[in-house]
């Protein structure tokens, strides 16, 4: 879950990244959008155009395996006797076996049939495929080439995503099972006797049990979208320019030619892929693509209606090239093999394991999330009782709810969280009595007065430092300026360096500040504990006027069982029972602290 999505007293700051929800569309279009959202996105899509069904690859006798030619010498028995005297006077002449004869013969009149159905397609005399077949080849280029980019938008980035939304289409009631079922907030509540790790082994009982009612036919469907998706990806992704550069300009037939032998093998994939690639996407598998495409930016009707025009476009140039070129024909001419048949390429076999990992993590990131929100809930509530109900004050130029353009620097909540203990607890609650010691205490060992100096003049200054390195993040300010001019480079990668040098100099700053407080506050408890702390004697050593303090708070009477008498006593009855107040809240400031860190690196690395 986003940072975005909580309140914005429970936990007002992004995380410290550039890259702050990046890729999380997808996930977010699976897990967080409603059916009724689903269905107004899937209606806005297909409402405004029908795709053609109509096959992309016909079998025909000359290329379907199951009618191909059966093996050139059982075509030559299957000849009639006077045939065979033919082909032996032949092969007498050419000196070769009248087996090879016949298998010529063949190739030859394959080359004549090419000429005479698919004429400027290839010249069978010279192995050169002719210009049409360069125009039909750019064609075929720029049409599957239109769905790289909503490949690469989608399936790309996150494959698992995309095969749970596609399933979200293919198998609803799976997808609303797997919603429901797997949710944290509901195992807690039905099983509150158990523990965290066994509510999420729960939950992936549940998705087992969802995932085993999947039935044949949605197995099918979904594997069948799955062979489409790898197909389409292969031949979007297919080397076409390789192919392309290989023609030449060729006087004699006034266009560009290339030798076949050149680019046979590359010929053979993508004869395989085309000949795999035999029916259309379905409307899921296409829906699905351009609902991926639409989750990053908004279209008009127009646009929207010129990309699913583009889409079938792209389609019917699949289709118009195994029209117009016999590439099975071809191959097999330019081959010298009459046999050769298209194979069926694999892929899209693992779609279901894909889509389990997909969910599994998910049910992991849900109940990480859980957890943190669970952590985060109680040291909120421990900090609210500790700063008296009082929101935090949040710096103003540091990204935040209320601030969504300021810089995401690290360790924000922290300072936050010392501005508002600064301005409630440390100047109401500790100051005085620290201010105190400080102009009255006559301490045995100077040390003790030194560090008790340095630590005190640290935190009596937090405010200004922690303001000033505010303002220090303002667009006037030291890093605020550079993060704002890095924002306007036009080069991403240049954009992005400035941003993120800006960014890390502010964060270093900013753990210099939180740990030069934290190891003041650290001092300062060394100090104050080493005061009301007696040696084997019974006798405050730290300061040597330590009397006229106590004298001064309870009028001379000091009882023996102190620690029982601090507890019962009310607040600030003695000197002494104010220093282990002061003690406890520097403690506790210690330890929200601490807290902080735990919480802000949980969500960093979920």
């Amino acid at each position: 879950m986003g940072l975005s999505c909580m309140p914005v007293d429970l936990y007002p700051f992004a995380t410290y990244s550039l890259d702050m929800g990046e890729d999380r569309t997808f996930h977010n279009l699976v897990s967080e959008m409603t059916p009724e959202e689903r269905n107004n996105l899937l209606a806005s899509i297909s409402g405004k155009y029908t795709f053609s069904q109509e096959p992309l690859y016909e079998d025909s006798p000359q290329d379907n395996p199951k009618a191909a030619p059966a093996a050139i010498e059982d075509q030559f028995t299957r000849l009639p006797w006077y045939r065979h005297i033919w082909f032996f006077i032949l092969s007498l002449f050419k000196t070769i076996t009248p087996v090879k004869a016949f298998e010529e013969n063949r190739i030859l009149h394959l080359g004549k049939e090419i000429s005479s159905r698919f004429p400027d397609s290839f010249d069978y005399k010279r192995n050169w495929l002719l210009p049409l077949f360069h125009k039909a080849l750019t064609d075929l280029k720029n049409g599957a080439r239109f769905f790289y980019t909503a490949l690469d938008s989608s399936v790309h980035r996150d494959k698992g995503a995309f095969y749970a939304f596609l399933v979200s289409l293919e198998m609803e009631d799976i997808h609303a099972q797997l919603q429901t079922q797997t949710v944290p907030q509901r195992i807690s509540e039905e099983y509150p006797d158990v523990s965290e790790i066994e509510w999420q082994q729960l939950a992936f009982h549940e998705m087992e049990i969802a995932l085993a009612e999947i039935t044949p036919e949605q197995r099918g469907a979904m594997y069948a979208n799955a062979r489409s998706l790898y197909c389409l990806k292969e031949l979007a992704g297919f080397l076409y320019d390789r192919l392309l550069l290989a023609f030449e300009f060729e006087p004699s037939v006034d266009g560009l030619i290339c030798s076949i032998n050149a680019v046979q093998d590359q010929l053979l994939t993508l004869h395989n892929i085309l000949y795999s690639f035999k029916a259309p996407p379905s409307m899921a598998l296409i829906e699905s693509l351009f609902v991926f495409i639409l989750s990053e930016q908004e279209y008009d009707a127009v646009e929207l209606q010129n990309i699913l025009a583009k889409a079938e476009d792209s389609l019917a140039a699949i289709r118009a090239f195994n029209r117009q070129i016999p590439l099975t024909l071809i191959l097999r001419c330019a081959t010298r093999d009459v046999t050769l048949e298209p194979q069926v390429i694999s892929g899209g076999e693992d779609w279901f394991v894909v889509f389990h990992d997909y969910w599994k993590t998910h049910i992991e990131e849900q109940f990480a999330n859980f957890q943190q929100d669970r952590r985060r809930q109680k040291l909120f509530e421990s900090f609210t009782y500790f700063l008296r109900g009082k929101n935090l004050h949040i710096l103003e130029y540091a990204e935040s709810e209320s601030n969504p353009d300021g810089m995401p620097i690290e360790g924000i909540f922290s300072l936050s969280f010392l501005l508002t203990f600064y301005t409630v607890v440390f100047m109401t609650e500790i100051n005085g009595v620290l201010r105190d010691i400080l102009l009255n205490g006559d301490f045995y060992k100077r040390e003790h007065r030194t560090a008790f100096t340095e630590h005190y003049n640290t935190l009596i200054k937090l405010e200004d430092t922690i303001k000033r390195f505010d303002y220090n993040l303002s667009p006037s300010g030291a890093y605020g300026k550079r993060y704002v001019q890095g924002s306007t480079e036009v080069s991403v990668s240049v954009k992005r360096r400035k941003m993120q040098v800006a960014i890390e100099d502010a964060s270093n700053e900013a753990v210099e500040i939180i740990t030069r407080t934290k190891s003041s506050i650290e001092g300062l408890l060394a100090v104050l504990e080493a005061i009301v702390c007696k040696d084997p004697d019974g006798k405050y050593t730290a300061l040597a006027n330590m009397a006229r303090f106590l004298e001064r708070s309870t009028g001379g009477a000091l009882k023996e069982d102190l620690p029982n008498q601090v507890l019962s006593r009310p607040k600030g009855a003695t000197f002494i029972i104010s220093m282990v107040e002061v003690i406890q809240k520097l403690h506790q400031t210690l330890q929200i602290l601490a807290d902080i860190d735990v919480t802000e690196l949980d969500h960093t690395t979920a």
